[in-house]
């Protein structure tokens, strides 16, 4: 019994240990490589791609040989009734036909009068069978050649998708990232500042029970902790819901333990680049050029297609296959007699006269190309423009950075001065709160600094179709 209770107790821990499994961890490159392969929208984007394949090939073989079967069967459960004159079923139709003979001998002895009327004929069996074979080959077709063209702009179209796809994941893992090292640092600072402030405040404390301090010295601090607590508690609350972003932005569940092996100031120096500066202006290699570029390609192919629907249509085809009748249903019995049919021809279809619809719509399509082509210029006026406002905005986040950088420097000197000021009995609560709030501002400034740093570079890149590896 005592064996059995240990085995159960080792096999439970052996159960936990397994279960506790270690926190997965990222550096920022890892984390972009994992969300391009399992972000459900890169993975959509690449199925779109397969599907563009799949429709490609669906085009191509419109114009490819055909080959259907038909099989056919039918019971007549009331078969039609058709009504034939009676004469039709005269024995001596023939004999009375022979007018000279009846002038000559008169009419024939033994032959009985003809009954005026109709007679109820069915004809055809009462069951049949019908098997057929075609075989068909397109020989000719304006808007197949045009399909063709669309169906290969179109799997292009799709991979710009993707690539556009893959840089929005790119971008948003990268302030997923960040946002997460910014709460990190937040709380880590808060808590910093409010481990020094509950000292401060048990020394004045002290001070102020000796007589030495005001009240209000005391007042004024707990008024500074409280806020400070407070904005600890929200930045807790801020650093889950970071994390749980990040979690979707790669794709996985929401509430998964994940460690960021980076932190901010580390990824911020591998972001300061001035080359980022010196990228080259040509925004034809932009992926957005792209699209509109194939979106203009799309439109000349939309007017080649309305413009085919004027030619002829030209098509072969060989069919051949068997019938089978029957009262019963014989038809897999080796008795069953079978009658077969086969044919060949051609199928030329000429549009003439359409009332002036085809020429309506090949004008339209016609001013939808201008359009395009329109708004194709339109699009890398606008790209241009994105670039150079993209590397401003980089360029006034570096600076920015390094000028937050100082300030924080100022503002931990500022501090230290009316911390020691204060204590020595010279400085006043109000000035120290005041020196306090100013470097709890300039810490908080220049986390952000950092974050726009780092989101302001992969905009950048984003816009300009280039990617560097952290």
């Amino acid at each position: 019994m005592k064996k059995t209770l240990l085995l159960i107790i080792s096999l439970l821990f052996g159960a936990i240990g397994i279960s506790q499994e270690h926190p997965q961890s990222f550096t920022l490159q890892e984390a972009i490589d994992y969300a391009i392969e399992n972000n459900r929208q890169a993975k959509n984007a690449a199925r779109d791609i397969e599907a563009a394949k799949q429709q490609k090939w669906e085009t191509t073989a419109t114009g490819l040989p055909q080959l259907n079967a038909n099989i056919a069967y039918q019971n007549n459960l009331k078969q039609q009734v058709s009504l034939l004159p009676n004469e039709f079923f005269d024995p001596y139709s023939q004999i009375r036909n022979l007018d000279q003979f009846y002038d000559e001998l008169g009419a024939p002895e033994g032959i009985p009068p003809i009954e005026p009327g109709f007679s109820e004929v069915i004809f055809g069996t009462k069951q049949n069978v019908n098997a057929t074979a075609t075989l068909s080959q397109l020989i000719f077709d304006g808007s197949y050649l045009v399909g063709l063209q669309s169906a290969k702009v179109f799997l292009e179209i799709s991979k710009n998708a993707k690539e556009k796809t893959d840089l929005e994941v790119r971008k948003n893992v990268i302030n997923a990232y960040g946002n997460v090292l910014l709460a990190e640092e937040s709380v880590l600072i808060l808590e910093k500042n409010i481990e020094v402030l509950e000292k401060n405040l048990f020394e004045t404390t002290k001070i102020y029970e000796n007589g030495l301090e005001e009240e209000e010295s005391v007042e004024q601090l707990q008024i500074t902790l409280s806020n400070l607590k407070s904005n600890l508690n929200n930045a807790i609350r801020l650093r889950g819901i970071a994390y749980q972003m990040f979690n979707i932005t790669l794709g996985i569940d929401y509430a998964a333990q994940l460690e960021l092996t980076e932190n901010l100031e580390q990824l911020t120096q591998k972001n300061i680049s001035l080359e980022a500066l010196d990228l080259d202006n040509d925004v034809t290699t932009t992926v957005d050029y792209k699209i509109a570029e194939n979106d203009t390609k799309s439109k000349e192919l939309l007017l080649k297609l309305e413009k085919s629907k004027a030619l002829p249509t030209l098509s072969a085809f060989l069919n051949g296959g068997y019938l089978g009748f029957s009262d019963e249903f014989t038809f897999f019995e080796k008795e069953q007699n079978w009658a077969g049919f086969s044919a060949f021809g051609f199928n030329l279809d000429i549009p003439i006269f359409s009332s002036g619809g085809r020429s309506a719509a090949t004008q339209r399509a016609k001013i939808n190309f201008e359009k395009s082509k329109d708004q194709l210029t339109e699009t890398e006026q606008q790209l241009k423009l994105q670039i150079d406002t993209a590397k401003s905005n980089y360029k006034f986040a570096t600076e920015d950075y390094e000028n937050k950088k100082q300030n924080l420097a100022l503002a931990e000197r500022i501090e230290r001065k009316n911390q020691t000021k204060f204590f020595e009995g010279i400085g006043s609560s109000f000035e120290l709160r005041q020196a306090q709030t100013q470097l709890y501002s300039a810490q908080q400034e220049l986390l952000q600094a950092m974050l726009d740093v780092i989101n302001a570079k992969a905009e950048l890149e984003t816009i300009t179709n280039t990617t560097t590896n952290f």
